[in-house]
């Protein structure tokens, strides 16, 4: 089984899936309560106590572990440098904790790659999470999305959806 993550320090995407492609596993771990998670440290052992709870409570085997590489560059009018650094500090964190927790040396994928891996590709003005949404609304029988009060679609099912499109690049890379 693949284990796929989209990793922030709010709501971290989580899919596994097996080696059909299958959605196995698809959530998000919400991390924006600051009363419950005032530190990143105490985010890090929420999203290891989870994954640990996932190896040992569903017995998930995982083969290999694909995770969203973080920003590389700094991008006018996006997030701050400040920003930045601290979810590429929190995605190693996590990269070192999935070495803990399943003994497996995570692999990293653009999520530019990654939706040029599963066949999607997005048209300028489009915005990548948004087409990766739509695809899996379309294509994913099982991936039911839920809505707001005001008709939007409840913001983690991005992380959720970026997690199953990083697990099937893997898949891609890992069948070559």
């Amino acid at each position: 089984m693949i284990l796929g993550l989209d990793i922030s320090t709010s709501i971290t995407g989580v899919s596994v899936i097996d080696k059909s492609g299958e959605i196995l596993v698809s959530e998000a771990w919400d991390m924006r309560n600051k009363r419950k998670f005032p530190t990143l440290w105490s985010k890090a052992e929420f999203v290891e106590n989870k994954l640990r709870e996932m190896e040992v409570h569903r017995k998930v085997i995982i083969e290999k572990i694909y995770i969203e590489q973080s920003l590389q560059a700094f991008r006018s009018g996006f997030s701050s440098a400040k920003t930045i650094l601290t979810l590429a500090k929190f995605n190693g964190i996590i990269s070192y904790t999935c070495v803990k927790v399943f003994g497996i040396d995570p692999e990293f994928i653009a999520a530019k790659s990654a939706r040029k891996l599963c066949g999607l590709t997005v048209k300028r003005g489009e915005k990548g999470k948004e087409v990766v949404l739509q695809h899996l609304i379309d294509n994913e029988p099982n991936f039911n999305v839920k809505y707001t009060k005001h008709g939007n679609v409840q913001t983690y099912f991005y992380d959720m959806a970026d997690a199953i499109m990083i697990a099937r690049a893997g898949l891609v890379l890992w069948k070559k």
